[in-house]
């Protein structure tokens, strides 16, 4: 299945890069070979840095909240998305490969809210959505209120490979995805005992019936994400999410919404959110961190730490932002108690974390 959507519409990159490059090297030659001379070498060029950076949802992640167990089985978890991730890159693979392979493994595991593992809405189902962008050409796919689809981030790459379009929905989106072969699987897959729980404690919380959030525990947006810079400078971004517990009316957040919670390009910086939505929509948080890049001329570390505290935070906005620069710099800024986040950085170090402080 992989296969299928580790081809893509390379803008100036990949083969068509590679026939261009190879038909001017065979001219040189047979022009060098007729004046007598020595063909036209290639200079070897450096190789360049790469970069990942994922997250699995910021929110009110205490210590007391997790025990032993389940805190490594989710750090875990982080470091096997973002070493696949990196694997793809360090391979010569493109960004939006590595950001789509990582989130697999992340919509695969039963503890974010994404693919299995997320989050219920009012009629007790899964509603699922993704977006992914790649920063060479602002091509973009995405997905929102998706049933049964085993890995939205795959559906919503194939609406960027495979359709004129950037967003479908619901049971448009399922039908496109049926037709490109994406995996789909029953309703009890996604369905995990901690969501089931989760759902039946604020089920009869009428403040919860209007989607509000009304404890501490409940404001966990564990949405997950990444962003990664590949060995030809490109950046890309992908989020996918399951939105908020008991949500109502088709309700959609930021995490499919080019701009809002996903958004990347290759000269400013690739940026994935997680937080409460709405907020996010309003204030268009991942475009505005790359037009603070691309026109105050400050760094992607500045701009993520000034959407995220001096824009959320007043709103009242919860949450936080991964960002990747086009040199490899990579910010992580929450304004929550915890964030989920790991990386891999130019210099090869890992970084896994959950808690602020680490």
């Amino acid at each position: 299945m992989a296969s299928l959507y580790e081809i893509r519409k390379d803008s100036g990159n990949g083969a068509t890069e590679r026939t261009i490059v190879g038909a001017i090297f065979a001219l040189s030659t047979l022009i060098a070979s007729l004046a007598g001379g020595t063909p036209m070498t290639q200079a070897a060029e450096p190789a360049r840095p790469v970069a990942i950076a994922i997250h699995g949802g910021a929110g009110t992640i205490e210590r007391r909240a997790l025990t032993a167990e389940r805190e490594k089985q989710i750090r875990d978890a982080l470091e096997q998305a973002v070493r696949a991730g990196h694997n793809v890159l360090a391979a010569g693979g493109s960004s939006l490969k590595a950001v789509t392979a990582a989130l697999v493994i992340l919509e695969d595991s039963p503890y974010f809210n994404a693919g299995r593992g997320a989050v219920l809405n009012e009629d007790g189902e899964v509603e699922l959505d993704a977006a992914v962008m790649n920063g060479a050409d602002l091509a973009a796919g995405a997905v929102a209120a998706v049933r049964g689809v085993k890995n939205p981030i795959l559906l919503a790459r194939a609406v960027l490979d495979h359709s004129p379009h950037v967003l479908l929905g619901g049971r448009g989106a399922e039908q496109f995805g049926r037709e490109q072969h994406i995996e789909f699987m029953p309703a009890d897959y996604f369905k995990t005992e901690f969501r089931l729980e989760q759902w039946r404690r604020r089920k009869d919380n009428p403040q919860a019936a209007q989607g509000m959030v009304v404890d501490d525990t409940a404001r966990w947006y564990s949405t997950v994400g990444a962003v990664a810079l590949d060995r030809g400078g490109q950046l890309a971004a992908a989020t996918s999410t399951g939105g908020l517990t008991m949500k109502r009316w088709g309700r959609i957040g930021d995490s499919p919404l080019i701009g809002a919670g996903t958004y990347a390009d290759s000269r400013y910086c690739a940026v994935s959110g997680t937080g409460h939505g709405e907020y996010f929509i309003r204030v268009a948080v991942a475009h505005d961190i790359c037009a603070r890049v691309r026109d105050r001329g400050i760094s992607v570390s500045t701009a993520a730490h000034q959407v995220v505290f001096d824009v959320l935070k007043p709103m009242g906005g919860d949450g936080g932002v991964i960002a990747l620069g086009p040199h490899g710099e990579i910010a992580m800024p929450f304004n929550t108690p915890g964030m989920y986040r790991a990386a891999i950085h130019p210099d090869g170090r890992l970084e896994v974390a959950i808690f602020a402080g680490e």
